[in-house]
């Protein structure tokens, strides 16, 4: 029973010292960032903005009537 643990802990070792050695790999440079564009109201927002707007109201409503 020994000799199966002892066996087990050297598999352990060195399968989590594989794993360790995984998060050695390439390492790579970091990219660049780019400008997010300019914030643009064209009326999407504000019609998402409404549409939550009703369906929690909606919610709201069908609360109170349950």
């Amino acid at each position: 029973m020994s000799s199966i643990k002892a066996s087990a802990m050297i598999f352990l070792f060195f399968f989590l010292s594989g794993l360790i050695e995984l998060s050695y790999g390439q390492i790579m440079a970091p990219s660049p960032a780019v400008a997010p564009p300019p914030i643009s109201n064209d009326g999407k927002m504000i019609d998402q903005g409404i549409a939550y707007a009703l369906m929690l109201i909606a919610l709201l409503v069908t609360y109170l009537i349950h």
